[in-house]
């Protein structure tokens, strides 16, 4: 991890060296947060959802990688988790073969979110996904 940014509020920010061990340091990252914010029951699918883009970050961009946690209230009661990396190319989502070794990350985070989306950056792009919070 190269910073933090980790407020006790609604908020909640990392960044990653893009190295091995990025994608595990986030899954933790995440799950502490979640416990803070009395969230476990979101910690196992953030944590793979987060692993996930994480990993689509390492294998395609060069630099850091962020990952920016948002718990809002009424209305929409959702976590808003965003992963950010210097890469300026938006990822597409498609549809893998059986055979295939990789490419079900954005398949499974629209499967399992209740939004999500990309959205450019001045120095790369944000992909981004929305859980429902527990109520």
């Amino acid at each position: 991890m190269i910073g933090v940014f980790d407020t006790v509020g609604d908020c909640a920010e990392w960044t990653f060296a893009a190295e091995p061990g990025a994608a595990r340091a986030a899954r933790a990252a995440v799950r502490g947060r979640l416990r803070t914010w009395r969230l476990d029951s979101l910690g196992d699918l953030a944590a793979l959802l987060v692993s996930e883009l994480v990993t689509n970050s390492l294998c395609h961009a060069t630099g850091p990688i962020a990952v920016r946690l948002v718990r809002t209230a009424a209305p929409g009661d959702v976590l808003l988790v965003e992963v950010s990396d210097p890469l300026p190319d938006l990822p597409l989502e498609r549809e893998a073969r059986a055979e295939d070794e990789s490419g079900r990350g954005l398949m499974l985070v629209a499967m399992t979110s209740r939004r999500w989306g990309t959205r450019p950056r001045a120095s790369g792009k944000t992909v981004w996904f929305e859980l429902a919070l527990p109520g």
